[in-house]
């Protein structure tokens, strides 16, 4: 295997430039057999209820979101700067339409039953602990809702948990 479990204190990296520069895939499985991702650039990585936890936003109209909703667990894999053609495509593409993993040439492992991919960097495996949709109701600067949400498609919250995290030891 080419990853190291190391504690989630040591991940030494920029939060921000993980997230909302570098991106990252969001995974999940119904099966063994039946896994599919998304590229995600909105989300964060913090402390909640005590636990080091990752919030992850899912628009609707989004196919991996039928994959979490049936699924306990789930990753996120960050991926070196390489594969950025990779992680565009993978999210304006969907997993409807075409096995983008597949096409792609990605390898799917599996850890603790959540779906990541061999090829990223870093990979944090999460059990979702809570999910819920976001509404205009509650915003509080409601400029918001016409920038971001023209189409009423209001994302999905979801905390989760991180159990693993995975570095790739050539890193």
């Amino acid at each position: 295997m080419k990853f190291e479990e190391v504690n989630v204190n040591e991940i030494d990296k920029n939060v921000f430039d993980m997230i909302g520069k570098q991106w990252m895939l969001v995974t999940a499985a119904k099966s063994e057999s039946e896994v599919n991702t998304m590229t995600a650039s909105w989300g964060g990585l913090g402390i909640m209820w005590g636990k080091p936890v990752a919030y992850v936003f899912i628009r609707p109209q989004r196919y991996t979101k039928e994959f979490i909703d049936a699924s306990d667990k789930l990753s996120l894999s960050f991926f070196k700067e390489e594969h950025r053609k990779m992680l565009s495509y993978m999210g304006t593409t969907s997993g409807r339409d075409e096995d983008k993993i597949k096409k792609s040439e990605l390898n799917v492992s599996f850890e603790d039953g959540a779906p990541y991919f061999d090829e990223a960097e870093i990979v944090l495996i999460t059990k979702k602990l809570y999910a819920q949709d976001m509404s205009e109701e509650f915003l509080l600067d409601k400029d918001i809702a016409g920038k971001w949400y023209p189409n009423n498609d209001w994302h999905t919250m979801y905390v989760c948990e991180i159990e693993k995290v995975l570095v790739d030891k050539d890193k």
